[in-house]
């Protein structure tokens, strides 16, 4: 069994949550959009799975790829930055979905958050929407679960002002 982490477009700021509500995570999954230095800080503190975004600079575009795809425990991960949603996908992805028949499909980019399950393909969407400050988002979101075996379960999202206040 483990627990994981997800999240997406920090834009170089990890927001004190983040170490909070992945404190007992055994693995990060970061869809892009890192921003200089979170991945260096990230790996030193967890086991980090990444990718890079279109935001994301040449350096750390050598240090991770553009598309992962992985397991974890019994189930096939794919993740992307740019992704799309069930019914909305790129078709170059589409194919690949359909071709590696993943579990569970992660992506980031678009700042909202979005977990559902997408019937046509048989797998989990996760977009954990954004972490960081940069962007039109609101709110800032993280999203958390355990997988166990084959079964991902006890999904849980965590939601917070993307400025904090001056009393935090």
């Amino acid at each position: 069994m483990k627990k994981i982490g997800v999240l997406s477009d920090t834009h170089g700021v990890i927001p004190k949550q983040v170490y909070s509500f992945f404190k007992d995570c055994d693995e990060l999954w970061h869809a892009g959009d890192m921003g200089a230095g979170v991945l260096e800080e990230l790996k030193a503190w967890k086991t980090v799975r990444g990718v890079y975004g279109n935001m994301d600079n040449y350096d750390l575009r050598y240090e991770v790829p553009g598309r992962a795809i992985f397991r974890c425990e019994e189930l096939k991960v794919i993740m992307t930055h740019i992704g799309g949603w069930p019914g909305h996908y790129p078709a170059q992805l589409l194919s690949l979905l359909k071709t590696e028949k993943p579990d569970i499909f992660v992506c980031g980019h678009s700042h909202i958050l979005k977990v559902m399950f997408d019937n046509d393909l048989n797998l989990l969407h996760i977009n954990p929407g954004a972490a960081g400050r940069q962007g039109f988002h609101k709110v800032a979101t993280l999203v958390r679960f355990t997988v166990d075996g084959r079964t991902p379960k006890d999904l849980e999202i965590m939601d917070f002002p993307k400025f904090p206040s001056s009393s935090e």
